[in-house]
């Protein structure tokens, strides 16, 4: 049950993490915008392969208290402040490596807002949003770039993570009969962590 969600929603975000692994060293922050199924997992990722200062943002206050159950260092409510509260939390340097697990225009535009100078900004949600892009609408040198779930060999990775207890999905089951209801919750918003339909 357990290592169900790892498979997509674990992997998915190992990938990310994986493709930034050199900026993520001692003294260095990553950024997870959005805490939903994937962004637990990512924050999980972070703290058990990197020494990098995560730094959680959400909308939702029930998403930033699972932020900070599963080691975000930091919890920062989306809004108008969150870019400026970002930057003061890195001493006006910025995040080295931003993971947008949402992927809408307001988490793309503040992923922009808080890398820092040749950091990466990671797009893996799939919102449909959009950034313009021009020489002066990003730090010099950043590097933007989208990802798509993993290899053979990093989810391998991932499982043996999960069966050392480093990755914890927060998962819930439902029957079979409750996986439209399920899936109307997941369009709503509704849902912490992960669900796994149980037939």
């Amino acid at each position: 049950m357990h290592a169900a969600p790892l498979t997509d929603a674990g992997l998915t975000p190992y990938h990310a993490v994986r493709r930034s692994l050199s900026k993520l060293t001692p003294g260095s922050t990553a950024v997870v915008i959005g805490v939903g199924g994937l962004g637990h997992l990512a924050i999980q990722i972070l703290k058990a392969t990197t020494e990098a200062r995560v730094v959680a943002v959400d909308t939702r206050p029930e998403a930033l208290a699972l932020a900070q159950e599963y080691g975000s260092d930091l919890t920062v409510q989306s809004g108008e402040a969150a870019a400026e509260e970002i930057r003061d939390a890195t001493m006006g340097r910025g995040a080295d490596v931003v993971l947008d697990l949402v992927g809408a225009d307001a988490t793309l535009s503040l992923g922009a807002a808080v890398v820092r100078q040749l950091g990466d900004l990671t797009l893996v949600g799939i919102a449909g949003g959009s950034l313009p892009f021009s020489f002066f609408s990003v730090p010099y040198e950043v590097s933007i770039q989208s990802t798509y779930w993993g290899t053979r060999r990093e989810l391998i990775e991932v499982l043996d993570l999960g069966a050392r207890g480093l990755l914890r999905p927060k998962v819930t089951t439902v029957g079979l009969d409750e996986a439209i209801d399920t899936y109307r919750a997941m369009a709503e918003g509704k849902l912490e962590g992960r669900v796994v339909v149980v037939p």
